[in-house]
């Protein structure tokens, strides 16, 4: 299936943005879903920095409450170990059952199949459009090449 999508490109990092999800500063995706509840992901950014993740775990129950910033579980890639957190509030309804077996995918394809899980809420209005998120790449990695941005 084709969506569309912002290209970007900064430095030697490229990926392209779909078009129809919101982003969190912290390098998450968010999804809205009929049924009411968000699909939530990493960025291609983020798993730039991890690396490829090698393992994950959720340290809640399907069903919990959560809160904007709550911990959800965790994610270790190659190159680093983050803790996964609930970018929006509501109720935690479970991590993406089809990684256990392809967990590489989440480097791979992290906009596709390769989800992390899903919580049953609304976007924050604080979560960014494409055009915003890429805003926010720009001054991250100028920051991190050492220019002022």
């Amino acid at each position: 299936m084709t969506r569309p999508f912002l290209s970007y490109r900064r430095s030697r990092f490229s990926t392209r943005l779909p078009l129809d999800r919101r982003y969190t500063e912290a390098h998450f995706w968010i999804l809205p879903e009929t049924e009411g509840a968000c699909r939530v992901g990493f960025t291609r950014f983020a798993t730039r920095m991890l690396g490829e993740i090698v393992e994950f775990d959720f340290e809640l129950p399907e069903g919990s409450a959560v809160e904007e910033g709550d911990v959800v579980g965790w994610a270790e890639g190659f190159k680093a170990v983050t803790e996964l957190y609930s970018p929006l509030a509501g109720r935690f309804r479970g991590g993406n059952e089809a990684l256990g077996d392809l967990v590489g995918e989440i480097h791979r394809a992290p906009y596709d199949d390769a989800w992390l899980y899903r919580v049953e809420g609304t976007a924050p209005d604080a979560a960014l459009d494409a055009e915003g998120y890429a805003r926010f790449l720009d001054s991250t990695i100028d920051r991190m090449m050492g220019r002022a941005s």
